[in-house]
């Protein structure tokens, strides 16, 4: 048995992405060849879509249409892990895109759930602030219309 594995393990391409060489998420981020053009242009990808994040705060409207695009993107990796993985040959030097999806999850999906989270948190804190705002100018016209009634 031990022979049969080193043979599957001998008959892998050299240009394909093993699964049994992956025993953590580091492994699997350390087998990736971070300097291939595409891989540097997704980084740089993440790179603008969080300070876009980060810029587009003070922009309700414009938050809104980067954290749909953002959702968009996410909900479609699925497909384009599909298109990745039948025409990688042209853009890519090894086959990262296993029918699993790991590698897409993983750098493509997670980033950009990362921002879409912090987009939320921002929403909810906006919203308590908002809602802390609204109830002390509540319980100061109240004070305030007390203190006219006593006066009266």
């Amino acid at each position: 048995m031990t022979v049969q594995k080193a043979e599957n393990i001998s008959s892998i391409p050299i240009d394909a992405f093993s699964n049994l060489r992956i025993t953590s998420i580091w492994t699997f981020l350390m087998s990736v060849q971070w300097s291939e053009p595409w891989l540097v242009g997704l980084l740089v990808f993440h790179v603008v879509c969080l300070c876009l994040t980060v810029v587009t705060c003070r922009y309700y409207r414009a938050q809104i249409c980067h954290f749909l695009l953002m959702v968009a993107l996410v909900y479609s990796a699925e497909y384009l892990n599909e298109l990745a993985a039948m025409n990688w040959r042209s853009f890519s030097k090894f086959q990262y895109f296993d029918s699993k999806g790991m590698f897409i999850s993983l750098i493509f999906s997670i980033p950009l759930l990362l921002n879409t989270v912090i987009i939320v948190a921002l929403w909810v804190y906006r919203t308590f602030s908002t809602m802390t705002e609204l109830k002390t100018l509540q319980l100061k016209r109240k004070a305030l219309r007390q203190r006219r009634e006593k006066n009266d």
